[in-house]
């Protein structure tokens, strides 16, 4: 059996995993190899929408298994283009790329915003605005657009032609978004801030401002889309229409698929051989994918995620007018951000996090003083309840 010493062994020091290992899970429960039980207020990082190994799911990637695996993009396959005709439908995509990762998506997309800026004004036109506390991934572009020190150090130099701006800050903006500017690549709640959600002027502004200056509008949905705020994307609450949309995460309730979403003239400047992806677009990946577009973009769906929201949100109020532990409660969908008190001496994300797995619950951390909660979407209210009830006694053993 391996242990936790195998993972300092042989994995890449980049993470540092809790001191359990999972080896089975269903729904929104997890089991470790001493069969210990977790409830998961994680999701693998907004991941698992419709919890850990869905039957629905299970049964179509089995299916797929048995008939086709891979191809080359030199072939076509029906899983991709069954997904990709599902997902125009149900947003404002009419074209589709289909990528691994959210990080792949954020490169593609920036690609594609500048083919259509050179490609319809000039070489010049190439800038990028990226805002700051801003998570894109962990590519070397990604990093470039994040901005932040703690981010890029020792991992220079930097891709150029990107700007930051503070988020949410209207001040600036125009001198910021010009006429040499290829895009705005913008989340509309930044997830690893800590749940916050852009402004509506703020918003409303860039539009303008985009308009103004013949400059695309990339939304990065990597974390927010698929449901997870209640509503399909989240661009749909903030009345925008992006030329651009990275998603990933929730689109494969844990296998490997991103996609970039645009429209029909931002498509006509990537011509045949201007891109490409290797497993983009995967037989396995998409037949998945599908199947977890068809449940999650039903109205009654999105309905609950809306209603159990308001019950976290009750519930966490309630936990925080007894031990006065956060100095805010953030949220979006299923998407929760507390932010610590940092007056209180013990209260740290790291001794949360254990406290929270020796009770038995699976949490996240989001910037350096934020506990992010991300449950799947399909979590009972029950397991809601008993959750914040587990996550009530891990506090109380702190304070």
């Amino acid at each position: 059996m391996v242990t936790r010493s195998d993972f300092n062994k042989y994995i890449l020091p980049v993470y540092n995993p809790a001191k359990f290992i999972p080896k089975k899970a269903k729904g929104s429960y997890v089991w470790d190899q001493n069969n210990n039980k977790y409830l998961d207020f994680a999701s693998g990082i907004a991941v698992s929408n419709l919890g850990h190994c869905h039957p629905t799911l299970v049964k179509t990637l089995n299916a797929q298994s048995k008939n086709l695996w891979h191809l080359s993009n030199v072939l076509a396959n029906e899983p991709a283009l069954k997904l990709a005709k599902l997902i125009c439908n149900k947003t404002f995509a009419e074209k589709i790329f289909f990528t691994n990762s959210g990080a792949e998506a954020v490169e593609g997309a920036v690609k594609t915003a500048r083919k259509y800026a050179s490609t319809n004004f000039s070489n010049k036109k190439n800038e990028i605005v990226a805002f700051n506390d801003a998570f894109h991934g962990r590519t070397m572009m990604a990093i470039a657009l994040n901005g932040s020190k703690r981010m890029t150090e020792g991992f220079g130099p930097m891709p150029g032609g990107i700007k930051q701006h503070p988020f949410n800050q209207v001040d600036g903006l125009k001198k910021i978004i010009n006429k040499n500017t290829a895009a705005v690549v913008i989340e509309l709640i930044q997830g690893e801030a800590g749940i916050v959600p852009a402004k509506k002027v703020f918003i409303n502004e860039i539009k303008k401002l985009c308009r103004k200056n013949n400059a695309l509008i990339v939304i990065d949905e990597v974390q927010s889309g698929v449901g997870r705020t209640g509503h399909l994307y989240a661009y749909e609450k903030y009345n925008i229409k992006p030329d651009i949309l990275c998603s990933a995460k929730g689109m494969g309730n844990g296998m490997p698929i991103g996609a970039i979403l645009t429209t029909n003239k931002v498509s006509k400047a990537m011509q045949v051989g201007a891109h490409g992806s290797t497993y983009g677009g995967n037989p396995l990946a998409c037949s998945v994918s599908y199947e977890v577009f068809k449940e999650v973009s039903k109205k009654s769906f999105l309905n609950s995620v809306i209603k159990k929201e308001k019950l976290f949100i009750s519930l966490l109020n309630d936990l925080n007018k007894k031990y006065n532990c956060f100095t805010a409660v953030r949220s979006a969908g299923l998407w929760i951000g507390l932010e610590l008190n940092s007056k209180i001496e013990n209260l740290t994300l790291q001794n949360i996090m254990s406290s929270a797995y020796d009770e038995g619950l699976m949490i996240l951390k989001a910037n350096n003083n934020t506990l992010r909660l991300a449950p799947a979407l399909t979590i009972s209210e029950k397991e809601i309840k008993l959750g914040v009830k587990k996550l009530e006694k891990s506090l109380s053993r702190l304070l």
